[in-house]
């Protein structure tokens, strides 16, 4: 039984090395893409709204990096809000080449996540976690229950 425990606080160990070297990784990667970004602007002389939602996602995923590091957790709602704003870009550089079936399709995919987003924080709200992650039975439905 030792042997096994050894081996699963190695096997912990090994995946918390892995998992801190993939966070610098995506964190160093989006520091040198706004790096890149903010040099093509200033070459280019000029800031376009395209620009300025691409160093805004480049923001949300160092945020998203920074509160996983602070928290170890990593809300679903960080990644919905990226990709609500990678959609959003997507539209704005591309409006002049999308015919109207597609510019509703992102539309109604925008729309959607939103949705998700707001499911998702009135989940969070109505029915909280403790910190330990276990529901809080204050707030769910009693059933009989005294």
């Amino acid at each position: 039984m030792p042997t096994k425990t050894r081996v699963a606080r190695y096997a912990q160990y090994a995946l918390e090395v892995l998992e801190n070297l993939g966070l610098m990784v995506i964190a160093i990667a989006t520091v040198v893409a706004g790096y890149q970004e903010v040099m093509l602007m200033v070459n280019n002389e000029k800031v376009t709204l395209a620009d300025l939602l691409l160093m805004f996602l480049y923001l949300e995923v160092l945020t998203m990096v920074g509160l996983y590091y602070n928290s170890g957790k990593l809300p679903v709602r960080f990644p919905l809000y990226i990709a609500m704003v990678a959609l959003a870009r997507y539209v704005i550089l591309d409006v002049k080449e999308l015919d109207v079936w597609h510019l509703i399709g992102v539309a109604t995919s925008i729309l959607l996540i939103a949705g998700a987003v707001l499911l998702i924080r009135y989940g969070h709200v109505r029915y909280p976690y403790r910190e330990d992650g276990t529901r809080q039975s204050s707030n769910l439905p009693n059933f009989g229950k005294e």
